[in-house]
């Protein structure tokens, strides 16, 4: 019996929204890119200054790997 009730009280709750006018506010995405864009980029940046160490070791091997290719290329003749 409980849970025809609450049923019910659902039902109602919904049929009281739609009157209301809300239902179209309900989905309404607008702005929902930015929030979404701003929490991308608040992620990343803690990504990176957790891993910054890392990140600079894998660089710095990494340009140090691209600088010898480019002085033993230079030096090929």
């Amino acid at each position: 019996m409980n849970k025809l009730k609450e049923l019910k009280a659902r039902i109602e709750n919904e049929v009281a929204f739609r009157r209301a006018g809300c239902d179209s506010l309900a989905k309404d995405e607008a702005g929902m890119g930015t929030i979404e864009v701003v929490l991308i980029i608040v992620v990343l940046i803690s990504l990176v200054i957790v891993f910054k160490k890392n990140i600079n070791g894998v660089l710095t091997k990494v340009f140090s790997v691209i600088n010898q290719g480019v002085e033993s290329a230079a030096t090929y003749e």
